[in-house]
This record gives C-alpha cells, sequence and structure tokens, in this order.
C-alpha cells in the first residue's frame, strides 16, 4: 500500500509516542503498549486503549486478533509517519525546505536508507501540491 504525503494524517505528540512503540515491535497489545509507555506518558489504562483505537480508525494503526488478544501494529512505515512532522518543522522551526532535515536524518543514520527515499518521495509530492 502507497501511502501519499495528503493521506498522512498529522500525528499528535502523545500518537507519536506509540508510533515509536509499533514501529519497533511485531504487534503489541494494549497492556504491552501501555506498559512501555508508563515511564513517558503519564496515563491510565483506558487512555491507552482509547488512543490506539482511535488511530486504528485514522488508519494509522492496524488492529488484528491472536488468541482473544487484539494486537496492534502500525499501518503506516516510518518514514512516511515522519514526513508531515519533518515538513511542518522545517518550515516552521528550520525556516527552510524540508531537504536539509532530510538530509540530517540522513547523515546521522536515524532511518535507514529506504526510509530516507521514502521521506524524500513524500516531501517531494507535498512539494508539487504546494506549487
Amino acid at each position: 500500500m502507497t501511502i501519499t504525503f495528503k493521506a498522512l494524517p498529522q500525528l499528535s505528540p502523545s500518537e507519536l509516542e506509540l508510533m515509536k512503540l509499533l514501529w519497533e515491535a511485531d504487534g503489541l497489545s494494549a497492556r504491552e503498549v501501555h506498559e512501555r509507555l508508563s515511564g513517558r506518558l503519564d496515563w491510565a489504562y483506558s487512555t491507552t486503549r482509547t488512543t490506539l483505537e482511535r488511530m486504528v480508525r485514522k488508519g494509522l494503526v492496524a488492529k488484528r486478533e491472536f488468541h482473544g488478544l487484539h494486537l496492534y501494529t502500525a499501518s503506516v512505515s516510518r518514514a512516511a509517519g515522519l514526513a508531515r512532522l519533518v515538513r511542518d518543522f522545517a518550515r516552521q522551526v528550520v525556516g527552510s525546505s524540508p531537504a536539509p532535515v532530510v538530509s540530517l536524518f540522513a547523515a546521522n543514520g536515524t532511518l535507514a536508507e529506504e526510509e530516507v527515499a521514502e521521506l524524500r518521495r513524500l516531501l517531494d509530492e507535498a512539494g508539487e501540491g504546494e506549487a
């Protein structure tokens, strides 16, 4: 499934925290997500479940059943999920195009080469739509 930049929902700071966990895992239950977030977010378990379900409705997260548990996985790649954040950060904070910010990711090894290429493609696509 190819995601276009226009289809990328904006991630809230708390959604980004959940996505970081899901990008690193091959399916986590709501309880596992909640336990791993305990040091970062001071949430009740019900808030974690509600946020995960909202992210499912937004298309950011997929939910499947496995032996009676609901497991959540990221529906979008890390590069696709970060594309809007990089573009907004570059324009609002740095005051430049996203290219230098993407180059920073590439230079310090934060993203794999394929992720940098996908991020560049998404940002190029966004730039075409603004012209």
